[in-house]
């Protein structure tokens, strides 16, 4: 059974005689302490879904950590940027922070054991106290929801640049490694020969000549991927061979690593089917069929029109944000939507949370939806400032609110450099939300903190 809060004080040190930066870095999280302890609720939805790691035995023993512990531990790593392991050294390595993750007299916990009860927390929990921590806000007068800004960026998942011959690879190597593997177990199961270096040197080798404009290389490089998909498709037929015949056996070893194989086949069947297609049939590949990561085949490929990067690998992330900074909705699209369909949706979604459509919307243009559907809103809305040409800026009142609109890039920027949003590096589409989730709950712990801050 895991207890729920710590029944210690804290923060009994004396900061006098610190630097400045010292007192500051110790008032942020006395602030963040306040606010945590402000809002009970929160920790009551993260002690609903931390309790599952821990079960009462027949003695009663109980937890050695509280749900407050691990609650403020990934605080701690969400508010520094920190990974798993860099974490635990710095709280371990500092005792201020344990005093604010309440560990007195407790050793620190371990990063493997920190990384499970991040993932036991579920990414519908990070929205809901995020939402909490809206409301309570909107209560106590610190936020007006009536004017907000809107905008998406894309969150990068934690992949290499999808190429046919990489991604080739990649199932060519993770498919040899397991069958090698089970191969020390039962030989009799995986008899066959795997020549990992001759597959290796045909990618290297498209790699290396895929851009040039030889008209034999590029002969060359065409057989090579021939090549190189036939030994793909006869190794994950051997794959899936073996997974049959694993799932028969008694040996827990094996059934482990049919288990994984048998996760990873439809993706490397995918994967040599669009490049059949792309390179020995000629066929454009439409990026909704295509997969671009082995290990990640959640990730969609997003056109974003930037000038140093024009297509990025992730998912598309949509942000509502107050005057104050405070990030009152946010919205993880699995499949990718274009803008002028999403405000209506921010709208619709902002009534549910608050019970009241905002005042002022504020938008780029490519948040304006159809003429019909944009007077529609319009009358909804007291002012809708979403522009449609480059002269409606010239009104004041669509100068004025899209300067305010302006801000929110600001927060998407401090989002990706101090929060770890430039690239989310959880594995999987929920672990991917939870990362987003935690991160923009850490930014609007540190605006409420602000507020508070002497």
């Amino acid at each position: 059974m895991r207890r729920k809060r710590e029944m210690v004080l804290a923060f009994e040190g004396n900061d006098e005689g610190l630097p400045k930066v010292v007192r500051e870095y110790r008032a942020k999280y006395k602030a963040l302490s306040q606010v945590l302890d402000g809002h009970p609720e929160i920790l009551d939805a993260v002690h609903e879904d931390l309790k599952k790691l821990s079960t009462p035995n027949r003695k009663g023993r109980r937890g050695d950590y509280t749900s407050e512990n691990i609650f403020r531990a990934l605080v701690v790593m969400a508010v520094e940027g920190l990974d798993y392991r860099e974490t635990v050294v710095r709280i371990g390595s500092d005792l201020f922070l344990q005093e604010f993750c309440r560990l007195r007299k407790k050793p620190v916990m371990d990063f493997g054991f920190l990384n499970r009860c991040f993932l036991a927390i579920g990414p519908e929990t990070w929205r809901k106290i995020n939402r909490l921590l809206g409301r309570k806000a909107v209560e106590a007068k610190k936020i007006d929801p009536d004017v907000i800004r809107t905008d998406t960026t894309v969150i990068e998942a934690n992949i290499h640049y999808p190429t046919d011959s990489s991604l080739l690879w990649d199932a060519w190597r993770v498919a040899s490694r397991n069958l090698k593997e089970a191969r020390k177990t039962a030989e009799n199961l995986v008899p066959h020969r795997f020549h990992d270096r001759k597959v290796k040197n045909l990618h290297l080798f498209i790699t290396r000549y895929m851009i040039s404009k030889s008209v034999p290389r590029q002969r060359r490089v065409k057989q090579s991927f021939r090549a190189l998909i036939t030994h793909v498709e006869w190794i994950v037929e051997i794959a899936a061979e073996f997974c049959e015949k694993a799932q028969k056996c008694a040996d827990l070893d094996l059934q482990g690593i049919a288990l994984e194989l048998e996760g990873y086949l439809p993706v490397m069947r995918q994967i040599t089917a669009q490049a059949r297609r792309a390179q020995i049939g000629g066929e454009t590949v439409p990026a909704s069929e295509r997969v671009f990561s082995l290990f990640e085949p959640h990730v969609e490929l997003i056109h974003r029109g930037k000038r140093g990067k024009p297509i990025e690998f992730g998912h598309k992330l949509l942000l509502c944000q107050t005057q104050e900074k405070f990030i009152t909705d946010y919205l993880v699209l699995e499949e990718q939507r274009v803008d002028s369909d999403l405000t209506e949706v921010v709208i619709r979604r902002h009534k549910k949370q608050f019970g009241r459509k905002p005042m002022v919307v504020a938008a780029d243009k490519g948040f304006r939806p159809a003429a019909e559907k944009f007077a529609a809103l319009e009358e909804e809305i007291v002012t809708l400032c979403i522009p449609h040409r480059l002269r409606d800026f010239t009104d004041k009142i669509m100068k004025y609110w899209q300067a305010f609109r302006a801000g929110i890039e600001g927060t998407i920027s401090a989002l990706k450099r101090a929060f770890r949003l430039f690239r989310c590096f959880f594995k999987g589409f929920k672990g991917y939300a939870r990362g987003v989730g935690s991160s923009i709950f850490a930014h609007n712990l540190l605006v409420l903190a602000r507020q508070r801050a002497p």
